[in-house]
């Protein structure tokens, strides 16, 4: 799951920009439609689900005759793709933004879809985005779930060895536990035949959307908790941050990988030493099935455990689930191009083919009813399903997308990477978090 778009502008800056193309391009996309029948331009968020996408949009067209591209935005760089598409003669008809924020930032191109099968279908319609009129403009269309992945085949192994600090993966319910058994997989990594605990925590663009936001997500989730935060605030205290640096400590401690190398590290990295069983434990989501069954991975040896971080009652946490992905049909493409998009929508939620896309092919977790009944081939799913259905524990929601913008994200990254690298302490980490926060949130909210 690729995700996280890295650019060196803000939200703000984005829009200003969106706004202007709007008018450079007037109805320019409203030319490009192919007849009738109009046609589809797909541009899709998720690297890791291209080759599906590529496959069933022509099973869409040898099926119906209408033409549908899918074209895939490099890793991170979807909303700088999406800049230089939109304002094209042949602009995407549909794309996607990554929550209330993105939306904020394309709202003038995103078409009313409150007429669309898919919005009709959504379990809670209360999950949909509206613009500031108050219209429907954006689906959501996959609910996803992260955690810290595991091997089991390696974790038993090290279960198995005089002295281990635990006899089950079971027994990991906190930090203090979870450090103390990963120190130990660490001390004796010649022992169990791994080259760390963790895989290398990475931090090219491929890799640090891992840090930067979905573990910056852990203090963030507790912070918003205490203080009953359900919107994005202008300013927050960082509350959590210790244990953010103790879970990160522990990444870049217990690895694969020195600290000093992690800036050339990339995801398909953490993915081989994970598939390889060259580390016991992967930070990662249920998106992560498709990179590691192609990598030769056996479903039956995967786990996923919640991403303790050592807060009071962590024992009853589990996994991080919520969404970032939204559909939007393009308001400035033709009408024919138009219905064309949402109708090829709707056969992807409601066409057998489309469904087992999107179930199988991809590992989604749909939120629509016509998919209510899909069986799952992916390991990660069928626990992040179990985990959500446990009366005994609560999830934790995605607050990312309550992020400002991608700068602060960025900043807060590059950060992270001087603390691991030692040329820079967690004091100026502390000042990205809170100070950043603050300085982007006035940036992109400037009237």
């Amino acid at each position: 799951m690729n995700r996280n778009i890295k650019k060196a502008v803000s939200i703000a800056a984005v829009a200003a920009m969106s706004l202007a193309g709007l008018s450079a391009c007037g109805s320019k996309s409203g030319s490009s439609s192919d007849g009738e029948k109009g046609k589809v331009y797909y541009l899709n968020f998720k690297p890791e689900a291209n080759d599906a996408w590529q496959k069933i949009a022509k099973k869409y067209t040898e099926e119906t005759g209408v033409e549908v591209k899918v074209v895939t935005a490099a890793s991170n760089t979807y909303e700088s793709t999406l800049r230089s598409e939109i304002d094209k003669d042949e602009a995407p008809t549909l794309f996607q933004v990554n929550g209330p924020v993105g939306l904020a930032t394309w709202e003038s191109y995103c078409d009313d879809m409150s007429d669309t099968e898919v919005y009709n279908q959504l379990v809670d319609q209360s999950a949909a985005l509206k613009n500031s009129d108050g219209t429907v403009v954006a689906i959501p269309y996959v609910n996803e779930t992260y955690g810290i992945i595991y091997n089991k085949d390696l974790l038993n192994k090290y279960t198995q060895l005089d002295g281990a600090k635990i006899s089950s993966a079971d027994d990991i319910k906190s930090f203090d536990t979870l450090k103390e058994v990963a120190d130990d997989i660490q001390a004796r990594k010649a022992e169990l035949g791994v080259d760390g605990a963790f895989t290398s925590a990475g931090f090219d663009s491929s890799s640090d959307w891992r840090f930067k936001t979905h573990l910056a997500n852990m203090p963030l989730y507790y912070e918003f908790k205490d203080d009953n935060v359900t919107t994005q605030p202008a300013t927050i205290k960082g509350t959590y941050l210790d244990n953010y640096k103790q879970i990160f400590d522990l990444y870049i401690t217990d690895s694969t990988t020195d600290r000093t190398q992690l800036s050339s590290k990339t995801g398909d990295d953490a993915n081989s030493e994970f598939a390889l069983g060259k580390a016991v434990f992967y930070q990662n989501g249920t998106w992560a099935w498709t990179d590691l069954s192609a990598a030769g991975m056996n479903a039956d040896s995967l786990g996923m455990m919640p991403i303790y971080i050592g807060v009071k009652g962590e024992e009853k946490q589990g996994l991080t689930t919520g969404s970032e992905n939204y559909w939007c049909v393009n308001t400035n493409a033709s009408d024919a191009d138009k219905k064309a998009s949402k109708d090829f929508l709707n056969w992807m939620i409601t066409s057998d083919e489309g469904k087992a896309a999107l179930t199988n092919d991809m590992g989604f977790v749909t939120p629509f009813k016509s998919m209510s009944d899909e069986e799952t081939n992916n390991p990660l799913v069928k626990i992040a399903k179990a985990d959500t259905e446990n009366p005994d524990t609560y999830s934790v929601s995605w607050n990312f997308t309550m992020m400002p913008s991608d700068t602060w994200k960025n900043n807060l990254g590059s950060a992270l990477l001087e603390y691991a690298q030692g040329t820079g302490d967690w004091d100026n980490v502390k000042t990205q978090f809170v100070d950043g926060w603050a300085s982007e949130y006035n940036l992109t909210h400037e009237s």
